[in-house]
């Protein structure tokens, strides 16, 4: 067996391994704690709401469209994904490991661990030179999209982490109310999406953030200034995307072959 193919293998285990270990950590669940019930302990405001979460049912298949396009003969070659190899390999360690230290409570630890992720799929989504080189229409939807999508949910999951640490070690947020703070990180995510819109026009990316600020609007609906500024950031990433979508493209953004 060449270097290609086990790297092919190895791949397809890790994406496996992957979907086991998340699947078990509900399932049995790790530490008879399940992720949402740990995640109901930390009273901050960039939560979504449960339904939110479905989204990495969405990841996940894109994953095993992945592993599965990247195992064919015809992909054994691939520089981009030998380029990409040892950073999902770290990855999906990192996504791991979250999970055993999320669910055995080692709070702080679980972002070095979500940070590990995040740094991982960043280097995964320059190497690809997602919206940046052209590609066929199955590795734009096998390759690009899914780590589009996995990166964009992993921006915001970081945001949330920092979040939960935070309250964890009892910070009081520096003399700004809570209520503060998330106005803050909504106008992160809004300049992290106008990078995004402005570099890459990554409309997949886009529409995830757009997913999870709806998805904090509808949680914090008791709170009428937390809610009303989650939609209105999400309709600003949104006309963002739209732009993205109809704005003509810079000579050299990538298309599909």
């Amino acid at each position: 067996m060449n270097r290609d193919t086990l790297r092919q293998w190895l791949t397809l285990l890790l994406v496996l391994a992957t979907l086991v270990v998340n699947g078990l950590a509900n399932a049995l669940p790790f530490n008879n704690l399940s992720t949402a019930e740990i995640s109901d302990r930390f009273q901050v405001y960039f939560v979504p709401a449960g339904y939110v979460f479905a989204i990495w049912g969405l990841i996940y298949l894109g994953l095993l469209g992945f592993a599965v396009f990247q195992a064919l003969p015809a992909q054994r070659q691939n520089p981009h994904l030998r380029a990409i190899f040892p950073w999902f390999g770290l990855a999906s360690v990192a996504n791991m490991t979250w999970l055993f230290l999320w669910h055995y409570e080692q709070f702080p630890l679980t972002l070095v661990a979500m940070l590990t992720l995040l740094i991982s799929l960043v280097v995964i989504y320059v190497r690809l030179g997602v919206q940046r080189r052209v590609v066929s229409p199955a590795e734009r939807w096998l390759v690009h999209a899914p780590f589009s999508l996995y990166l964009g949910w992993i921006s915001v999951a970081t945001i949330a982490n920092v979040t939960d640490v935070l309250y964890d070690l009892g910070w009081n947020g520096g003399g700004l109310a809570p209520e503060t703070w998330v106005l803050i990180l909504f106008g992160v995510v809004v300049l992290l999406a106008g990078v995004m819109a402005w570099t890459r026009r990554d409309v997949i990316y886009l529409l995830v953030l757009v997913w999870a600020l709806a998805g904090i609007g509808v949680k914090q609906s008791a709170l009428p200034l937390v809610a009303t500024a989650a939609y209105l950031a999400a309709g600003g990433v949104a006309l963002q995307a739209l732009g993205s979508l109809l704005l003509p493209r810079r000579r050299g953004e990538g298309r599909e072959a």
